[in-house]
């Protein structure tokens, strides 16, 4: 007894260490929440924002705080280095309309690749500069799976840069035949059926690019403000991990460790391991999508709420508080995304391996899970264990013996010396016939009625 106590009070004592260290996770991420930069008013101002990697939601979330902060502090102008194989559509339209709105000069600086999604964005700003090896183009919209896009978000996307272009007075022609290789632009080699994509001379030539420069000083140099001071925006930790938790990909392995992390914690006692993956897998899915400007405060207490509705339901039986409980978790799913459809998809990958994972435990490991012990009955009650069950007579097949009473066609015999209880094949047997017993069902005896020749 002593040591089943010593053994629970170490797993209370496991369970509040894990969950403080959960809370101690949890705050060392908010601490990393971007502040606003210090205002700089001496003279001119020039913000430098670097667009890398794939175009996401987290970098517009990034591009929007650079360029706000830019904005309160009256910077000069806005230089986008851009170096991007492209991306989103979603997050690139948002991208291109805070470009748009901004009443600071903002140029596009591509540094070797603006590519898809990130042609947009450069076609958005006031003026484009390249480097001598970059390039500009291949714009078709291309869905997840890597085919191309049905007819009407093509439409939608040949609209959006055909808008970009007109913005700064560009030929439109050009950006479309970036989108839609059936465009045929012999001047720039651009045949049709291949995607036009314009390298630093020709973008020059065609009027989709003002000038040229070798690097960062060239470029402050033509434009005049060789002599400002420069404000390199770098991506905070948590816009870092914005980007990679939005990623499209990500976002179902992280819904999947977390539901399945949640599974696996019922079975092991206290709050452990299981536990603190699941529910730091599922702060830092609205974590994320909070930094990313996707999600607010209310989503977060939606799924909350969701999860004490599915607490109480283990106390308060009936089925209804844990289906609200689930409704208001999915559904705050839902408001976390601005893409309805992957985040269904997401969320049906999630509890599918759930559902997997959860019927290998029950069929593989049931005996050893803790859990499983208290509410699945494994025990039985045999020989082994000390149990005596019923005796099957099985001694007595072969045995005569007389009928005591009339088996009708149950009744009393005496066999082997023993008075039994009997049955017939199903007919009529008289008293005081001879009989003999042909079968035995555990306790149940069967006889037959002896003709004597």
């Amino acid at each position: 007894m002593a040591n089943k106590n010593k053994f629970r009070k170490n797993q209370l004592r496991m369970g509040r260490l894990s969950f403080y260290l959960f809370l101690l996770f949890l705050a060392l991420i908010l601490a990393f929440v971007p502040d606003k930069g210090q205002t700089n008013t001496n003279g001119e101002l020039v913000y430098v924002i670097p667009v890398k990697d794939a175009v996401e939601k987290g970098l517009f979330a990034f591009l929007d705080r650079s360029i706000s902060e830019a904005e309160e502090n009256h910077a000069s102008l806005i230089v986008l280095e851009i170096h991007t194989p492209g991306g989103a559509v979603d997050a690139a339209t948002n991208i291109g309309k805070r470009i748009r709105d901004s009443d600071t000069p903002i140029i596009a600086f591509i540094h070797t690749d603006a590519l898809s999604a990130g042609a947009y964005i450069a076609l958005n700003t006031d003026e484009i500069y390249m480097t001598r090896n970059g390039r500009m183009g291949a714009a078709a919209v291309i869905t997840g799976d890597g085919n191309a896009a049905d007819d009407k978000a093509t439409s939608a996307w040949l609209a959006a840069m055909r808008t970009a272009a007109e913005h700064n007075g560009r030929d439109v022609n050009y950006a479309l035949a970036m989108a839609d290789k059936e465009i045929n632009l012999p001047d720039v080699d651009a045949p049709k059926g291949k995607l036009l994509t314009l390298t630093a001379e020709q973008a020059l030539r065609v009027g989709y690019a003002e000038g040229i420069a070798d690097d960062r000083t060239e470029l402050l140099t033509q434009l005049g403000y060789q002599d400002a001071a420069v404000e390199v925006m770098e991506v905070s930790f948590a816009e870092k991990l914005a980007r990679f938790i939005t990623h499209p990909i990500v976002v179902p392995i992280l819904l999947s460790i977390g539901s399945l992390g949640l599974v696996l914690e019922l079975y092991s006692p206290g709050f452990g391991i299981p536990g603190i993956m699941g529910a730091s897998s599922l702060v830092l899915f609205f974590f994320g999508h909070m930094v990313a400007g996707l999600a607010g405060m209310e989503t977060l207490i939606l799924f909350i709420v969701g999860i004490v509705l599915i607490l109480l339901e283990f106390v308060v039986p009936g089925g209804v508080l844990g289906f609200l409980g689930l409704g208001a978790i999915i559904t705050s799913m839902f408001l976390a995304t601005d893409d309805v459809g992957h985040m269904a998809l997401s969320l049906l990958i999630s509890f599918s391996i759930t559902i997997v994972v959860s019927i290998i435990l029950f069929k593989v490991f049931g005996k050893k899970m803790r859990i499983l012990r208290k509410i699945v009955l494994s025990d039985s009650t045999n020989t082994e264990s000390g149990y005596i069950s019923n005796v099957n007579r099985v001694e007595l097949i072969g045995k005569e013996g007389f009928a005591l009473t009339t088996l009708r066609p149950s009744g009393t015999a005496l066999i082997n010396n023993e008075r039994v209880d009997v049955v017939t094949e199903g007919g009529y047997i008289e008293q005081n016939k001879k009989v003999v017993v042909i079968k035995t069902e555990g306790t149940r005896i069967i006889v037959r009625e002896v003709v004597e020749s």
